[in-house]
């Protein structure tokens, strides 16, 4: 198109709105992204993040410049490397003429796990989110891994002959940490805090230990988030912290919920 043409296209996005009512956060989701992390095992580790991004739109605008969004994103390459997120943010207040900004990234991360007994390895994943906010010249950094678990009920084995039900669960375990800390640490608390840990691959050697370590550890819900904040407590790197539980419960058709959130 003409460089002419181009000037005289209408920007509605700027046209004054009457309403005259702030939108608090506008902007673009679920978009597919390739980045890379740290880790702890090998340095960093590549993957792919379902990203958002959005900013406040004061009340005299129609609407946001979704194509900047997509633009700002692109400004970092192909692959973003995750100490980028700060500088995402900064590019999104400037460019979108915004006092508050916003991310998400959301991604497997996968860990190398050896069987108890054999050694055999696989590889678990796991879903970890980072969530980074700007305000004015405040930053809020989160993050959040989501682990599986074993747990094992304690009144089903007090009162049974033998056995106890079992279930599988999920911890949702979101910090704000004063310095560094290894996304395998977070996972490693809150698989230790459980009745056991889950593997990708196991032998019955393997399974016959993890099912007897379940048995010998059984932890209801509530054991379970207070185990994990018990050693989130010692942890000098976190600052605050939410721990949500839930139990899919074996023999019941609903759930059991447990949560505890410093700070």
């Amino acid at each position: 198109m003409h460089p002419q043409q181009l000037s005289s296209l209408v920007d509605t996005q700027n046209l004054p709105d009457h309403r005259e009512l702030a939108i608090d956060r506008v902007g673009v989701t679920n978009l597919r992204f390739p980045i890379q992390i740290r880790d702890k095992a090998h340095s960093s580790q590549n993957t792919v993040a379902t990203v958002s991004l959005t900013v406040d739109l004061p009340h005299h605008f129609k609407g946001t410049h979704m194509s900047r969004f997509i633009e700002v994103l692109n400004e970092h390459g192909s692959l973003i490397h995750v100490d980028k997120i700060k500088v995402i943010l900064e590019h999104l207040q400037k460019r979108l003429n915004s006092k508050q900004a916003h991310v998400e990234f959301e991604f497997p991360f996968f860990m190398e796990k050896r069987a108890p007994i054999t050694g055999a390895i696989g590889l678990m994943d796991y879903t970890v989110k980072l969530t980074a906010t700007a305000a004015h010249e405040d930053r809020d950094f989160v993050v959040t891994v989501i682990v599986p678990v074993t747990t094992l009920c304690p009144c089903s084995k007090a009162i049974s002959r033998f056995g106890a039900h079992n279930q599988r669960s999920q911890v949702r375990f979101s910090v704000r940490f004063n310095t560094r800390i290894w996304i395998e640490d977070l996972i490693q608390l809150v698989e230790s805090s459980a009745s056991s840990e889950l593997y990708s691959l196991l032998k019955r050697p393997d399974e016959k230990a993890v099912t007897e370590r379940a048995y010998d550890h059984p932890v209801f819900v509530e054991d379970l988030v207070r185990n994990i904040a018990e050693k989130a407590n010692e942890d000098k790197r976190i600052d605050w912290y939410r721990i949500e539980a839930e139990n899919y419960e074996s023999i019941h058709n609903h759930n059991a919920y447990a949560m505890i959130e410093k700070g």
